[in-house]
């Protein structure tokens, strides 16, 4: 058995893309649009595990290259849940770097890293997106020490 990847629905997909692109660092491995389904997937993974990724010289992408596929299909839909699907996690190798590049693009941090190790965001269409330090946890620091929680997670 080898894992493909995890798939999410978008509604908008630029939304989408500044929040796992721009805030979260991950790189588009692969677009495919779908005239006669009238959809597009687009494939993300994080930049390290690009670079170990084994390519195979043709542009295909390699085995066991942890992605998530982002869905967007072109005919509107209401998407709820999103807490229901359960959430998708990230190692960082800073979590306050991490969490500040999000909150700077206008993503609520809803369980800030107080401990230094673990927070949680949700991206524009509500999956709830788990951070965890690389390696042990930072020194507790302001602003996320003091830093209540906000909405759901």
């Amino acid at each position: 058995m080898e894992f493909l990847h995890a798939m999410v629905r978008v509604a908008d997909v630029d939304a989408a893309l500044k929040f796992y692109g721009d805030g979260l660092g991950l790189k588009e491995v692969r677009r495919v649009d779908n005239d006669a389904g009238r959809f597009t997937l687009i494939f993300l993974a994080a930049p390290d595990d690009v670079t170990r990724a084994d390519w195979d010289g043709e542009g295909r992408l390699p085995a066991g290259l942890p992605m998530i596929e982002l869905t967007w299909n072109w005919d509107p839909e209401d998407y709820k849940g999103g807490r229901n699907f359960g959430h998708l996690a990230y190692r960082v190798k800073d979590i306050y770097e991490t969490c500040a590049r999000l909150r700077d693009i206008g993503v609520t941090i809803n369980r800030p890293p107080r401990d230094g190790r673990m927070a949680f965001v949700r991206s524009p269409d509500g999956i709830s997106i788990e951070l965890l330090q690389d390696g042990e946890p930072k020194a507790p620091a302001e602003p996320w020490a003091s830093m209540e929680n906000t909405g759901s997670w």
